[in-house]
C-alpha cells in the first residue's frame, strides 16, 4: 500500500461495522470508531443471560482479531461532516470515505449496556442470579425478543412461570398465519402465557433485570411477578449526526440512495439499522449492506464508478424459543415460506450463528 491510501472512516462496529471495515482493511487505512472493546455477538446476548457460564464471553470479539492495517478509536462520534469526523473528545478523524454504522439502541438484556466486555459479563451474570430466584417473570412485549427471551428461560428453568403481554393484537404482525399458528402451538407446549391487546397503564416500579416485588396494571387488571423485562423499545443511534450532514426522517434515520450513499454525498454512507432503507431491521441485512459498500468504496479506490446497489430484503425471521424450537419465515420465488423447525435449529437455535460469526470475522473469542 502506498502512502497516498485513503483513509475511511468507519463510525460504529456493529454486524454492519465490524464487516466493512474487515473488508475494506486491506485496500484503506481504516479508522474504526467505536466505544466498545469488542464485536459483540447481539443475537446472543439472551443466551448470554441464561447461560452465562457457558455463553457470556462467547458472544465478544476483539477488533483487533480482523483490523490488521486500519486501528480502532474507542471513542464515541459527537459529529460528522463531508471531510470527516469529530470525536467527543473534540479531536478530528479526517476521512476520504466515511461509512455510518451506528445502529439501533434497544433495551438490556438484548443490547449490553456496557462499552467493556468485563462489565458485560458482569452485567449478564449479576441478572442470572436475579433471575434465577424468580418463580414468575414478566416480559413486556412479543417482538422476537420478547419471545426468544421467554424461549431461553425456559430452556434453562421450565418451571418458571412466565406472561409476555403486548398492545398488538397478533404475534409476529406482517408474517404468515401458518408461522403464528406454529408460534402459538410451541409457546403453549412450553408453559408460556401470551396476552395480546394488553397495554400496561405504566411499568413496574421495580427496575428491568431485578428481582422485587412487581405489579404492573392494566386496564384494572393487575400482573405480578418476581423480575420483569422490558422487550420493545428500539431507538436508531443517529443522535450525533445532528442537521448538518444529512436531514433525519421521523424515526431519526439517515436517508440513503440504492447504492446506500447519503444522500447528497458520493463518498459518504450508511448502512444498517441507521438507514432509511424499508426493510425489517436485522443483522443479516446490515451484513449485506456492509458488502454493498465495501465494494463501492473499493471501486472508487480504484478510480471506478460504484454500481453495487442494494435490493431491500423481502420480509425473513428467524425467532428461535430455546435450542431445540422456534419458527421461521423465508422468501421464496413463490412468496414467503415457513422453515421447518430442523432448519430453525440448525441455523441459528443451537448455536445462535456463533459458528458463523467466528468463521465470518475469523475471531477468537475474548478469554
Amino acid at each position: 500500500m502506498t502512502q497516498q491510501a485513503k483513509t475511511v472512516a468507519v463510525v460504529g462496529g456493529g454486524y454492519g461495522g465490524a464487516a466493512v471495515a474487515k473488508a475494506l482493511d486491506e485496500h484503506a487505512d481504516v479508522v474504526l470508531i467505536e466505544p466498545k472493546d469488542a464485536f459483540v455477538h447481539a443475537a446472543g446476548s439472551l443466551r448470554a443471560l441464561t447461560q452465562p457460564e457457558e455463553w457470556a464471553e462467547r458472544i465478544f470479539y476483539p477488533y483487533d482479531g480482523f483490523i490488521k492495517r486500519g486501528k480502532q478509536i474507542r471513542e464515541y462520534a459527537s459529529a460528522v461532516d463531508a471531510k470527516g469526523v469529530t470525536l467527543a473528545s473534540g479531536e478530528r478523524v479526517e476521512a476520504d470515505y466515511i461509512v455510518l454504522a451506528t445502529g439501533s439502541g434497544y433495551p438490556y438484556p438484548a443490547k449490553t449496556r456496557a462499552d467493556s466486555t468485563a462489565d458485560a459479563v458482569a452485567h449478564f451474570k449479576e441478572t442470572h442470579a436475579e433471575l434465577a430466584g424468580a418463580e414468575r417473570v414478566l416480559i413486556a412485549g412479543a417482538g422476537p425478543v420478547g419471545l426468544e427471551l421467554a424461549g431461553e428461560i425456559k430452556a434453562v428453568w421450565p418451571e418458571k412461570q412466565i406472561t409476555i403481554v403486548d398492545s398488538s393484537e397478533q404475534l409476529m404482525p406482517g408474517y404468515e398465519e401458518e408461522l403464528r399458528v406454529e408460534l402459538h402451538s410451541q409457546l403453549e407446549k412450553l408453559g408460556i402465557e401470551v396476552r395480546l391487546g394488553v397495554t400496561l397503564d405504566d411499568e413496574p416500579e421495580v427496575e428491568p433485570g431485578r428481582a422485587g416485588a412487581v405489579t404492573a396494571t392494566a386496564g384494572g387488571e393487575v400482573f405480578e411477578a418476581d423480575i420483569w423485562f422490558r422487550a420493545f423499545g428500539v431507538s436508531t443511534n443517529s443522535g450525533f449526526l445532528g442537521d448538518g450532514l444529512t436531514t433525519l426522517n421521523r424515526r431519526g434515520q439517515v436517508p440513503v440512495t440504492p447504492k446506500l450513499n447519503v444522500e447528497g454525498h458520493g463518498h459518504v454512507y450508511a448502512i444498517g439499522d441507521l438507514t432509511d432503507v424499508q426493510e425489517e431491521k436485522r443483522a443479516s441485512s446490515a451484513g449485506q449492506h456492509a458488502a454493498v459498500v465495501a465494494a463501492n468504496i473499493i471501486a472508487q479506490i480504484n478510480g471506478e464508478a460504484p454500481e453495487q446497489e442494494y435490493q431491500p430484503t423481502p420480509f425473513r425471521v428467524i425467532v428461535p424459543l430455546g435450542p431445540e424450537l422456534g419458527v421461521g419465515q423465508m422468501p421464496s420465488e413463490n412468496g414467503p415460506v415457513q422453515l421447518p423447525l430442523e432448519s430453525v435449529i440448525e441455523w441459528k437455535g443451537r448455536d445462535l450463528m456463533v459458528g458463523y460469526f467466528d468463521s465470518a470475522f475469523k475471531l477468537a473469542p475474548a478469554q
